[in-house]
């Protein structure tokens, strides 16, 4: 059978790629300094010029929606996101973060002092939690997961893969997020997602890895 999702390993951060009925939906785009790669890999699948019917972004992050605007511009794919994250990716607004690792605080520190106006955009679709995504052919739903940021979202595709962004990482093993905005929104969210069916976890950073190591993960924090 046809493998329904493609990792695609831009570096440090992931996206991933969706069969969706006669066309695809990329899940997150990469920093900007990454868009040849992320072209090549999208034309040589198939998906360029004409069969990219949406891009979904996971939160607003810069180094998860880097290359938004250059896909609009050349290809016309339409943008949706959670409308939480909305300032984020159209004018660099961002509420402030805590750090319970130390890579999540030079990420932070360095987050700080890194903005690039180049490839700020304006959304085209807001996607709420529980939303399909039939109507773009993708039998999947979204889940809204607030804590890393207020837009965090997931998506839970029907064969049982759950693409987190940054609420979860796997760079050494599976964690929760290394930045959050909101302490108690994570928990909340990471035990939202320990409570579905799940076969398989896609992050935003690191290997994807089996729904059981998410349970073996006693201690959130």
């Amino acid at each position: 059978m046809e493998q329904s999702i493609k990792w695609i390993n831009l570096g440090f951060v992931n996206a991933y790629i969706l069969k969706a009925g006669d066309g695809f939906i990329l899940v997150d785009t990469g920093v900007g300094n990454v868009w040849t790669r992320l072209e090549s890999e999208l034309l040589a699948l198939g998906c360029l010029p004409e069969r990219l019917k949406l891009v979904v972004l996971t939160h607003g992050d810069m180094d998860h929606a880097g290359n938004c605007k250059r896909l609009r511009q050349k290809y016309g794919v339409s943008i949706a996101m959670h409308w939480g994250d909305n300032e984020m990716v159209s004018t660099g607004s961002s509420k402030p973060r805590n750090a319970n690792t130390l890579p999540g605080k030079l990420i932070n520190w360095m987050a700080s002092r890194m903005k690039d106006t180049s490839n700020y955009f304006e959304p085209n679709l807001s996607l709420e939690d529980g939303k399909s995504l039939q109507e773009f052919g993708l039998d999947a739903s979204i889940i809204h997961t607030p804590g890393h940021t207020q837009g965090s979202i997931a998506i839970l595709t029907a064969e049982g893969d759950l693409i987190v962004g940054d609420t979860l990482s796997n760079r050494r093993k599976p964690r929760s997020a290394d930045l959050f905005e909101n302490e108690q929104e994570l928990k909340a969210s990471l035990l939202k997602l320990r409570c579905l069916k799940v076969k398989m976890i896609y992050p935003g950073h690191g290997k994807p890895f089996p729904f059981e190591d998410l349970l073996a993960i006693t201690k959130i924090f």
